[in-house]
């Protein structure tokens, strides 16, 4: 059994209708076979940027869990104090560290997305490539073709 899909009307009478206009004949086959090829490349990048989303979501997580680990820590160490200037010296500090930490977090999550969707647009963008080059290749070899004169 064939897996190529049976299109009679576009095989018949759509095909004679193009060669009466002198419409270079289409080919069926590569416009199917890219086709499947634009879906499969969609498939893929759609799978990275689920993927990216996914290990940003991850991270996300870990960097909660770290934060609440570091300001318990952080609590304890405050509440052990009773010097207000030693207190205060270490809320600046724990600000400072928090907001450190903070910009190198949205910097990491950052970097994860343009990671994630740059790979997602190079598998487009090469698809595209990759498509307008098999219909450069199409129109070549169809005009190569002598067109038949229709039949009265």
């Amino acid at each position: 059994m064939s897996n190529t899909p049976n299109f009679p009307f576009f095989e018949n009478e759509f095909v004679k209708a193009m060669t009466q206009f002198r419409v270079p004949s289409v080919d069926v086959e590569m416009m199917i076979t890219a086709q499947r090829k634009n879906v499969e490349a969609f498939t893929a990048a759609n799978r990275l940027a689920i993927e990216g989303i996914q290990a940003v979501m991850r991270r996300q997580l870990e960097i909660f869990r770290q934060t609440v680990e570091e300001s318990t820590r952080t609590l304890r160490d405050m509440a052990t104090t009773t010097e207000p200037n030693e207190r205060m010296s270490k809320q600046v500090e724990m600000l400072r560290a928090a907001y450190e930490q903070a910009l190198g977090n949205m910097n990491e999550l950052t970097d994860m997305l343009h990671k994630s969707n740059a790979e997602a647009a190079d598998l487009i963008r090469t698809r595209v490539s990759d498509a307008l080059g098999e219909v450069k290749k199409s129109v070549k070899k169809t005009a190569e073709k002598p067109v038949e004169k229709a039949s009265k």
